[in-house]
């Protein structure tokens, strides 16, 4: 095999790459003449956000703000297509253009008006402080030496901000409302500050905590966009809200899930581990789906990257060892969950288009599962004796065909065991995506969570199923190898 084939052999595949990428992502003119804005919001934030047990808000009862949605665009006749992420996602991929708008029970602040343009109010909310049912702590005073759980980016999280050096607590941070109120009940926090909508709705559906003290920083919600854009999706929303309020539905909406009849969460008869299993195998097997498919697709395209980043590693020319280098370096050292947040919310504004969800998740492991991989492989070319290089050499074959046809393949069975082990952590890594909001495995498991509140056999089933398909991978790998050194 020449250069030339050499050449067209790797990088065909990663031109593939980039066409495809090209192709999935949609147009500003596409999205423009399908009227179907990309809507992003929170995961579970009852009653505001609820969702079902398959992580959707197709159910019957999915929140305030869903209800709100889903009637204004049938009103207005505009399609949306909704982004689950946190909350603070939200905002930061909001205010890079990657979403159109959002809707997350969002607090109207004068901070955030210098970078988003807001609708009218539509409920009016404050913050209230919780804590576990036999906790002795009755007002911000006995909060003093204590640790306070908020959720990022939040008004409760603004609130306790600017208090705490008052009071003299410290402050936890999570991005969803049900892990910062089991951390209260389970003893390694001693309150949480949310918004009081929330956690009043969560009380009522048997979290274990109690309000204590006064509601304070009572603010209006709105529907948000980034400042200056899409002011035809924010006029359409003023409009049917308008419209919404002088017909009384939107009071309806909010009686629906605040009233003293307000609707209850799905209830879970069978809290066993089998009856959970049972309850929930559909959203189970859906997340199961998921994470495979990002492995399998992750792990082609990274090892296409790898062996290419490889192969630059140990080329004729310094510069290309330079360049290989320095591509290792930076997506080695980036940790992976910062990657992926570039590449889906940071990303977006460099290219001018909005990026799939799907397509960041694989990117994101190409770029950083493919820096390790490249590792290996120039470490596999680098580990054959140096004798077989020369002998290939001395018998006229151009470098590119010394490596390919001599070197290589004794390569790649030293470096197998190195690579089977990187497939695994590849497989592992996919949970960090549920961080943008991929409905993988992890993700899955928290949606359930929200749900049933049973978070230890919840994770107990997440842990056995992510063992059970690296066990799966791991004999599969095992059995390969040894085909390949036999």
């Amino acid at each position: 095999m020449n250069l030339t084939k050499l050449r067209k052999h790797f990088w065909l595949p990663l031109i593939a790459l980039v066409l495809s990428f090209l192709i999935a992502v949609p147009t500003s003119k596409a999205q423009a003449a399908e009227k179907t804005y990309v809507i992003g919001t929170d995961q579970t934030f009852k009653p505001f956000e609820i969702q079902d047990k398959d992580g959707t808000y197709n159910g019957k009862n999915p929140g305030i703000d869903m209800d709100i949605l889903k009637a204004i665009a049938k009103h207005e006749g505009f399609k949306y297509d909704l982004k689950i992420m946190s909350f603070n996602a939200d905002v930061q991929a909001l205010q890079s253009g990657q979403l159109d708008g959002m809707i997350a029970g969002m607090s109207v602040t004068s901070e955030r008006k210098k970078t988003i343009d807001f609708s009218q109010t539509y409920y009016t909310d404050g913050v209230a402080m919780a804590v576990a049912q036999n906790s002795k702590i009755t007002k911000l005073s006995d909060l003093k030496g204590k640790t306070v759980n908020v959720k990022t980016g939040t008004m409760g999280a603004t609130y306790a901000e600017s208090i705490k050096k008052k009071y003299g607590f410290k402050l936890k941070y999570y991005t969803s409302s049900n892990t910062s109120w089991a951390d209260v009940k389970a003893g390694n926090a001693d309150a949480a500050f949310d918004q009081a909508a929330s956690l009043k709705y969560g009380i009522a559906n048997g979290i274990g905590l109690k309000i204590v003290g006064k509601q304070v920083a009572n603010a209006p919600l709105a529907f948000a966009v980034k400042k200056g854009k899409n002011q035809t999706l924010l006029k359409k929303f003023n409009h049917g809200l308008t419209w919404l309020k002088k017909t009384g539905r939107l009071q309806k909406i909010i009686d629906k899930y605040t009233s003293s009849k307000a609707v209850k969460s799905q209830v879970v008869t069978d809290t066993s581990i089998l009856g959970l299993i049972k309850s929930n195998a559909s959203a189970l097997g859906q997340g199961l789906w998921m994470t495979i498919e990002l492995a399998i697709v992750g792990i082609i395209f990274a090892l296409i990257f790898g062996i290419i980043l490889g192969i630059m590693g140990i080329a004729e020319h310094k510069f290309w060892h330079g360049v290989a280098n320095v591509i290792i370096y930076i997506f080695r050292g980036i940790p992976m969950m910062v990657l992926a947040f570039f590449i889906y919310i940071g990303m977006p504004t460099i290219i001018g288009h909005k990026l799939p969800l799907f397509t960041a998740g694989i990117l994101t492991l190409m770029l950083d599962e493919g820096a390790y991989i490249g590792a290996i492989v120039r470490g596999g070319f680098e580990s054959v004796d140096v004798g077989q290089w020369e002998a290939a050499r001395s018998l006229g074959l151009p470098y590119y065909k010394a490596l390919w046809k001599v070197v290589a393949p004794q390569g790649f069975k030293l470096m197998i065991p190195s690579l089977v082990n990187q497939f695994i952590i590849t497989l592992k890594d996919t949970s960090i995506l549920s961080a943008i909001g991929v409905m993988d495995l992890t993700q899955t498991g928290s949606t359930l969570i929200a749900q049933n509140f049973q978070g230890f056999k919840m994770w107990l089933i997440i842990a056995v199923m992510y063992l059970i398909i690296i066990t799966i991978l791991t004999w599969i790998s095992n059995y390969i190898q040894k085909k390949m050194q036999h």
